[in-house]
């Protein structure tokens, strides 16, 4: 039987303003482990929601900010109930100057406000956090579970986007300061992590010595989690929710 829980809408202040978020835990008594998730582009919406309700009910405590929340509360742009290629182009021309606006410093700052909440949240038991980020969320993982390692226990990232670039501001540059477990889902068909930056992640995270485990996922697309896009790869989905919870469950 699942575990019912608990979602509500909540504001989390910040350096620069407040974000909105989606905070979902168990109905059963806490306090729980707390995990914190990266949106994709699209942002909190109802199949994101669901995922974190799925992470939920595996006993934590989730929360789900609007990484964007400098554009404007979720959504920010008018979403149909089922994203189809030929709608990607235009919301994404809408959402791109937000986007770009979260450049690595800020999302750092955030990352910080993010985990003084959870930290602070009756909801959410002591200790460190686990993490998870969809697409251009699993950047903005990663850069969090670099800049906190006292904090950080646990991230996944799946169908990450430049998670490898030669940016000299790149994810992939903080891999020395990671203490955390982590997994990597790829997507082998995916032009936002080409092979090439899929071995230099390898590589950066080897030659650091984190405890990592990357996995490409064949025949799955970018944004193969996501249920409500036609990128959506349901045998992919489940393999990265057991990958998931596996991490979550040996680290929180």
């Amino acid at each position: 039987m699942a575990t019912a829980v608990i979602g509500s809408s909540v504001d989390i202040p910040t350096p620069d303003g407040t974000s909105d978020a989606y905070l979902v835990h168990p109905e059963s008594p806490g306090p729980h482990p707390a995990v914190l998730v990266y949106m994709d582009a699209f942002g909190p919406r109802p199949g994101l929601k669901a995922m974190a309700d799925r992470i939920a009910a595996a006993g934590y405590t989730v929360l789900l900010p609007n990484v964007l929340y400098r554009a404007g509360r979720a959504p920010l742009v008018e979403l149909p109930d089922f994203i189809a290629p030929e709608q990607r182009p235009e919301i994404f021309a809408s959402i791109l100057p937000a986007m770009r606006q979260l450049t690595p410093e800020p999302a750092v700052r955030d990352a910080g406000a993010y985990l003084d909440w959870l930290a602070a949240s009756p909801l959410a038991t002591d200790g460190p956090v686990g993490i998870t980020g969809y697409c251009m969320g699993a950047g903005l993982a990663l850069r969090a579970t670099a800049a906190y390692p006292d904090r950080v226990a646990a991230m996944g990232g799946f169908h990450g986007a430049h998670l490898a670039s030669e940016a000299p501001d790149s994810p992939h540059l903080g891999a020395g300061r990671i203490t955390a477990e982590l997994y990597f889902g790829h997507a082998d068909q995916d032009a936002a992590l080409p092979p090439e930056q899929v071995d230099r992640l390898e590589k950066a995270l080897t030659d650091a010595g984190v405890r990592h485990r990357a996995e490409v996922y064949t025949g799955a697309r970018h944004g193969y989690t996501q249920a409500d896009t036609a990128s959506y790869d349901a045998e992919a989905a489940e393999r990265h929710w057991t990958a998931l919870l596996d991490l979550f469950g040996r680290n929180l």
